[in-house]
């Protein structure tokens, strides 16, 4: 289980993110048009997983934005949005934001939170995902995991950026 702060108040997750060199496990999650879409969808392709409790939040639409924006121009990669909202809030958001080189992807119906050790267990966010960002490589392994240590903080974009290079 993972300690983090929601406000410098400590708070806890279901696991610890994967090991850097360890291969991601798959998962299945839904898109917007409520379709499913699997990790191995992605397969051959760079991937970046930005996680976070809701697109509704401050810090978690600036990260959405930060990836849309700094990653776009990246050749063979893509970034998935990943949170426990309804996929509609996630396509309303990115739809009205022009978000267009993001996949958004939601998790209320599967258990990529559990699975990965980012649901809260505890907390007004309880069973929302804690923000996080993991990076892999073409080949599914994991090159870089940042559990954000303050729910209220944005992730390390420029480190992101760097391990996706």
């Amino acid at each position: 289980m993972a300690s983090i702060t929601l406000q410098g108040n400590e708070i806890h997750t279901t696991g610890n993110l994967p090991e850097v060199g360890s291969v991601a496990q798959n998962f299945t999650l839904v898109a917007e048009d409520l379709s499913e879409k699997s990790l191995s969808d992605f397969a051959g392709k760079k991937v970046v997983l930005n996680i976070f409790p809701s697109i509704d939040t401050g810090v978690c639409a600036a990260s959405a934005r930060h990836f849309n924006a700094d990653l776009n121009s990246l050749e063979n990669t893509v970034v998935l949005n990943i949170s426990k909202d309804l996929p509609f809030a996630l396509g309303r958001f990115c739809a009205a934001e022009g978000l267009k080189n993001v996949i958004n992807l939601s998790d209320f119906r599967s258990n990529f939170g559990e699975t990965y050790g980012l649901t809260i267990t505890d907390s007004p966010l309880k069973g929302l995902l804690s923000r996080a960002v993991i990076v892999l490589d073409e080949n599914g392994t994991v090159k870089y995991t940042e559990q954000v240590p303050e729910i209220a903080q944005e992730p390390n974009y420029a480190a992101a950026l760097e391990a996706v290079k």
